[in-house]
Order: C-alpha cells, then sequence, then structure tokens
C-alpha cells in the first residue's frame, strides 16, 4: 500500500516547486528541474498549475498534464517520485484584505474584450480608469514591489472596483467589464488574458495597441480585442520579460520569451515596429498530440504513418520540411515520441518546444546575449557539445544555419535515427537550402563534397503543408537515393495530391531492400499504388 501523499500549504500568490533552493515545494529526484511547476493559489483555495518542463512530468490524478487549472486540495500531484496535495494556508495579519463589508460581483471569465459595438467609449473608460488606479495605489506610499502576487491582486482589486462603478454609472458602460479589463490590463496580459483560454487559439498576434489577430482553425481572423494605450501594451511587455531577465527597450528592440504555460513569444519594439509594439505568441495545446491525432486530422494515412515508425525504428535520419504554421514541430514531437525508450536522446532548440515523453532525454536550449552582449550560446554551440555525451540520437528543433554542417557530420558518424526541421517549400527545395545552409558554416567545402554529405547523411525528407482551408497534411515521404552527374537524386514514396488524396507511389525504398530477411522489414504491402486517403475526392 502506498504511502499518503504529503500535504503542502501555501499563501496565495504565484509558487515554484523544484529543486532550487528558492522554491516553496523542495522536490529532488532524477528529470526534476530546478524550476519544475509553476503554481498560483487563489484566495479562495484553488490553484493553476503548470508543467515549465522538467523530464520527470508532472501528473494530476494520475494523469501527466502541461497546464491544469481549476485544481484544489483533493487533486493529488506526482513529480517523479514525490506526491503531495496543496492547500490555502492561513493568510498573515500583515497581508492586506478586502475591506469588512465589500465583496465584488462574480466577473465572467470573457470580459476581458471590450464589447466590440463601443469600442472608442470602452478603451476612453478604461484608460481613465486605470490611471485613477495608479493615484490609488500611490507608488510613494505603498511598497507594491515587496507583495506578492495574491496581495497585490486583493489590494487592486479592492481599490479598482469604486472607481470602475463610478466609471460605469457615468457613462453607461457595464462596471464588471470595465473592472475586468483593467485588473487583467494592470496585473496580468490584459485582452491576451482571455485569448488565451481559449485552447482552440493557436496563434495570437499584436500589431499594435488596437489591432489584434488570431489563427484559429488554421485561419487568420481579427478580433474585438485591444489594449487601452501603447503604454499599456509595454507594460504587459515588461511583465512578460522581466522575470526571464530579459530586457526590451530602444537599445535592444527585439526579443524572445517565454509564457509560464510553454507558449513562445516575440516581441520588437519602436522604432523597429512602426505601428506600434509588435507581439506574437504561438502556442502550444494542453493536448500533446501523437499518432492517433494526426490520423484523426488527416494529417497522414495508416500506411504512412507505418512507414515513418518503421523508418525511427531503422533508425532512418529524417527531416521535416514545410513553411511557417505548417506543423513542423508537432510532427518533429510526434516522431521524436516513437524512439525506443532504451536510447539516449539529446533535443536541441532555439525556443523549447518539443514535449515529448522519453525517460532517457537532455533538452537543450540556447540562450541569447546578456545586456554587455556576451554570454551567447548558439545551436551550433549545443550541437557539438551534444556529441560529447553520448547520445544515440539527436534532435534538432530546426537548422536554419551554419549548425546544418555538424548536424550532417553526426548523422554520418554513428548517430543514425536524428532528426531536425527545415523551412522548405517542397523536398527538392529543402536540399538546396541544405547547401546554402552547409556554406553558412563558414568552412568552404566544393559544392559537390556538400552534395555527397547531404546523399550520405539525409535517408528521408517528410514535407508537410497548410493548405488555405487550414488543413495541414503530409504531402509527400521522400527518399535520397544518392548523388548522380552531381546532383542529389530523389524518388517520391507517399504523396498527397488533389483528387487522389495519400497514396504510395509504388516505389520501394533502398534502404528497406537492403534490410535481408523479411522478419526485418515493413509490410511491403505498404508501397503498392493502390491505397488513397483523406482529402481523395476519387480512388484511381
Amino acid at each position: 500500500m502506498s504511502p499518503a501523499p504529503r500535504r503542502e500549504e501555501l499563501p496565495a500568490g504565484v509558487h515554484f516547486a523544484g529543486q532550487a533552493p528558492d522554491c516553496a515545494i523542495r522536490l529532488r529526484g532524477a528529470g526534476i528541474a530546478a524550476r519544475h511547476l509553476r503554481i498560483e493559489m487563489a484566495p479562495d483555495g484553488t490553484y493553476r498549475l503548470a508543467d515549465l518542463g522538467g523530464s520527470a512530468g508532472t501528473r494530476v490524478n494520475g494523469e501527466r498534464v502541461v497546464v491544469a487549472a481549476g485544481l484544489g486540495g483533493d487533486d493529488v500531484l506526482r513529480v517523479g517520485d514525490s506526491e503531495f496535495t496543496v492547500h490555502l494556508a492561513t493568510p498573515s495579519q500583515d497581508e492586506p484584505l478586502p475591506a469588512s463589508g465589500w465583496q465584488p460581483q462574480p466577473l465572467p471569465r470573457a470580459a476581458s474584450s471590450p464589447p466590440g459595438s463601443l469600442p472608442g467609449a470602452f478603451i476612453q473608460a478604461a484608460h481613465r480608469v486605470h490611471r485613477q488606479l495608479l493615484r490609488q495605489l500611490d507608488l510613494r506610499r505603498r511598497d507594491v514591489a515587496s507583495m506578492g502576487d495574491g496581495a497585490l491582486r486583493a489590494l487592486a482589486t479592492e481599490l479598482l472596483w469604486p472607481i470602475a462603478t463610478e466609471e460605469g454609472n457615468r457613462t453607461g458602460i457595464d462596471a464588471a467589464q470595465l473592472h475586468r479589463f483593467v485588473l487583467d490590463e494592470a496585473l496580468g496580459l490584459g485582452p491576451l488574458e482571455a485569448l488565451l483560454a481559449d485552447d482552440d487559439i493557436r496563434e495570437i498576434m499584436v500589431n499594435g495597441p488596437d489591432r489584434i489577430f488570431v489563427e484559429s482553425g488554421g485561419r487568420l481572423q481579427p478580433t474585438d480585442a485591444r489594449f487601452s494605450s501603447e503604454n499599456a501594451l509595454r507594460g504587459i511587455v515588461e511583465r512578460i520579460v522581466t522575470p526571464i531577465g530579459r530586457r526590451v527597450d530602444e537599445a535592444s528592440p527585439m526579443v524572445d520569451a517565454r509564457l509560464t504555460d510553454g507558449s513562445r513569444v516575440n516581441i520588437v519594439v519602436p522604432p523597429l515596429a512602426l505601428r506600434g509594439t509588435a507581439l506574437t505568441i504561438r502556442r502550444f495545446g494542453r493536448q500533446r498530440f501523437g499518432p492517433e491525432q494526426l490520423l484523426a486530422r488527416g494529417t497522414l494515412d495508416e500506411p504512412m504513418l507505418e512507414f515513418l515508425r518503421s523508418c525511427v525504428m531503422l533508425r532512418r535520419n529524417m527531416l521535416v520540411s514545410g513553411g511557417t504554421g505548417s506543423g513542423k514541430t508537432t510532427l518533429l514531437n510526434v516522431l521524436s515520441g516513437l524512439i525506443p525508450r532504451h536510447e539516449r536522446v539529446v533535443t536541441i532548440e532555439d525556443s523549447a518546444e518539443l514535449a515529448f515523453d522519453h525517460p532517457n532525454i537532455v533538452a537543450l536550449e540556447t540562450r541569447p546575449r546578456n545586456i554587455e552582449g556576451r554570454g551567447e550560446v548558439t545551436v551550433r554551440d549545443l550541437v557539438r557539445n551534444a556529441l560529447r555525451m553520448r547520445p544515440d540520437r539527436l534532435v534538432i528543433g530546426e537548422c536554419r544555419g551554419g549548425e546544418t554542417l555538424d548536424m550532417l557530420q553526426a548523422m554520418n558518424t554513428g548517430h543514425d535515427g536524428s532528426l531536425s526541421t527545415v523551412h522548405a517549400n517542397s523536398p527538392r527545395e529543402l536540399l538546396s537550402r541544405l547547401e546554402v545552409m552547409v556554406l553558412m558554416s563558414g568552412v568552404e567545402l566544393p559544392i559537390a563534397a556538400i552534395r555527397e554529405q547531404i546523399a550520405s547523411s539525409v535517408h528521408v525528407v517528410v514535407h508537410q503543408a497548410r493548405f488555405a482551408c487550414g488543413t495541414r497534411r503530409i504531402t509527400h515521404i521522400t527518399e535520397v537515393t544518392g548523388v548522380a552527374a552531381g546532383v542529389v537524386q530523389t524518388q517520391d514514396i507517399f504523396r498527397h495530391t488533389v483528387g487522389r488524396g495519400f497514396h504510395a507511389t509504388g516505389h520501394v525504398p533502398q534502404f528497406i531492400e537492403a534490410l535481408g530477411h523479411p522478419a526485418n522489414r515493413p509490410d511491403l504491402r505498404l508501397f503498392r499504388e493502390t491505397h488513397g486517403g483523406a482529402g481523395a475526392a476519387g480512388v484511381a
């Protein structure tokens, strides 16, 4: 019988669990990060958590999660060998509480964005309320910087409600909507809060304070959400970058960052951004995709999946190509999850996006220059270092420069079965891009030698595309067959074409034929030119 989980008490606010000495909950064990969990404890005893990326993962009531909300004292958390429950601690006497007799009305989560019918009047009212809130806080008298998130939110809520009520009575604007909007903008992420709560939104694009677009269902569309001013938008940008030790200003006007839920953020501020601060958030679903989800969404069909599974098991080096937003990283994540669990995997990324469950994984991430212009660690630095870590496989989030040469050499010197992605519009264009990126390494090599290196290192190219309707499909699975007359030769194995859907070309890959005993081969019926799949208007 397993022992009962230990009980942890936390005050309202934001706390961390992990191995670092400053964590509110100290955890030990393999795969537990310095800051493994972020826990946002609400004054009512419920809490929200986000897994910050340790390989041990996080389970709630036995189910692995990345982000979970609405949790309480009955929910059991497990990280590695540690199992515990989280409860709200009794607040200390010096923590500010709402005034006696005052009870804010419950506010709907969706009220973060102003109604589309009165955007101008709502924004002007919110701007006035925001200014009055700052005056009420009076930073010269209240040490806001020393307050916890929970205490600061309680204080701001208490001060804000009468201001929002007075403004609402004067203008006829709903005071509850005004209260939530200003509170989110002052202490949260403003109108982005409601967008981030929508699991169907995959990307959020802010083109200045009054122009916000989202991608949902593969399509871009405008929203009614907006910030009250450029200053409010810049305040939220600072709220994003400050906790991770980054800065963004005129001297350093571009920055990459990450939200607590793992979403990737790119920020460009004036003077480079001419129409106001540009903020782009690439979101990753709470549910991790697996092969079954790709099949269900029509990204590929069963024979293609079986072939890709065989390529991973047979340690074929594969590159995933495609345009921006075509689903390359999602597919790379799924393929990486098929790697046998007894092998050691090293992942290398600019911004950590890969999150597949594997017991022996080392996840590495690049580091930009610091304020003094020093301390940069590039993908190429990490690839070189990874080769000293005895990896069975390398998984590189994206190749875009001189690290391509190091990756090809690794693929050709005992690290078979490695994976990466490359931006390209077709398998043939990918090969041309590889040549250019190898030349970016600064090593002077003749084109003939580069092409020989590519042909001997890359076995299979998987090309994925996003269609106008928003669907994402694998359009080519292509074998690199060698070099002839100075040109890298390829042969399509599977394709997706309009009117026919998914189908095999009839080509049996050379490495399949070289496997010898039939027991080592995938079923050769996969390659028969007879099947059609999703998207077929008629199957020949």
